[in-house]
């Protein structure tokens, strides 16, 4: 059973611009810009990480891929906020986040290479 949420549009280059641009916003009118400093904003990938880990920390491996439509619903609510907090970082220190994402892809690849057969 797939525990996949779906998504729509798919998160390409554009939705991650659309959503850097809400959240520049969305920080601007808060005036929270002050706030958001390399720090706090790792810290905060952290706890919001560590809050999804928190869903699944008593559940056996299968339980984990059985949620029920609520329990999903709130570790997509956790999954978000690290994306979020993930977006603003990157863009507080203007770092291109789907060209990252691209060449560690790649770099994993030429560490990782696939081996024929077992």
């Amino acid at each position: 059973m797939s525990t996949r949420v779906p998504s729509t549009p798919p998160l390409g280059g554009d939705a991650l611009a659309d959503l850097r641009e809400r959240l520049r916003r969305f920080a601007a009118e808060r005036d929270w810009q002050q706030f958001h400093t390399p720090k706090n904003l790792a810290m905060s990938i952290a706890i919001e990480a560590a809050e999804i880990m928190e869903h699944f920390q008593w559940l056996t491996a299968d339980q984990g891929l059985e949620l029920d439509a609520a329990a999903k619903r709130e570790v997509a609510h956790e999954i978000a906020d690290v994306l979020l907090y993930l977006i603003r970082l990157a863009d507080v220190l203007d770092i291109d986040l789907p060209a990252a994402a691209r060449e560690k892809i790649g770099l994993n690849a030429r560490k990782y290479p696939v081996r024929g057969g077992l």
